[in-house]
């Protein structure tokens, strides 16, 4: 009867540790319900409010343009990842890269991120990190291709081709991915709009 006691305890304390680390800022939470609605996302996960906030005084880039690189990216999912090549066309590889976690980051530029902002600690599954990692990046952005730090579209097309592939233009060769940037730019926009109607963080 002690024992059994014992492993109910010990059941209760697993679940209100879980539950007490959701929608902090460094936790890793399930995706959010209404991933197109900030306003919703929001309510579910204050803090990540508070964590966009943040970055947007830190690095001066909208939090619409951050939440929407991140939302197209990793749809939220702390872990995502790319998928793995296929040996012979069945056999499960290696990924297709090194991007990793709610921002999509590469290893190296994750790496620079963390040299060059004094933030070693910092992980890709840490929301707070991520999108303070992306505000970081498209004012690198802004400052090394003159980009308007307001411009959606230029900002993905550097964040995702790099500022030496965007300062090459290489983006001009991949038609798919001008599609893309005007999704992105497109939900920064909505998230922008929808973010006046949200209630204000505490």
């Amino acid at each position: 009867m002690a024992t059994f006691k014992h492993c109910v305890a010990v059941l209760l304390l697993v679940l209100v540790s879980a539950c007490s680390g959701i929608g902090k800022p460094g936790s890793t939470n399930p995706k959010p319900q209404t991933p197109h609605n900030l306003c919703g996302i929001y309510a579910q996960y204050g803090p990540w409010q508070r964590s966009a906030n943040a970055s947007q005084q830190a690095w001066n880039i909208h939090s619409s343009i951050s939440m929407a690189f991140i939302q197209h990216e990793s749809g939220f999912k702390a872990t995502a990842r790319p998928p793995r090549k296929r040996i012979l066309g069945v056999f499960p590889g290696d990924h297709l890269s090194s991007a990793y976690g709610y921002p999509q980051a590469i290893n190296g530029t994750w790496r620079l991120y963390k040299q060059l902002t004094g933030y070693h600690s910092a992980k890709r599954t840490n929301f707070h990190d991520a999108i303070d990692f992306v505000g970081w990046y498209n004012a690198r952005s802004v400052r090394l291709n003159n980009i308007d730090r307001n411009d959606a579209y230029h900002l993905y097309l550097a964040y995702h081709e790099g500022n030496g592939g965007f300062a090459k233009k290489s983006y001009l060769a991949k038609p798919w991915l001008l599609t893309v940037a005007k999704k992105v730019s497109a939900q920064a926009s909505r998230y922008r709009n929808q973010l006046q109607f949200c209630t204000p963080v505490s």
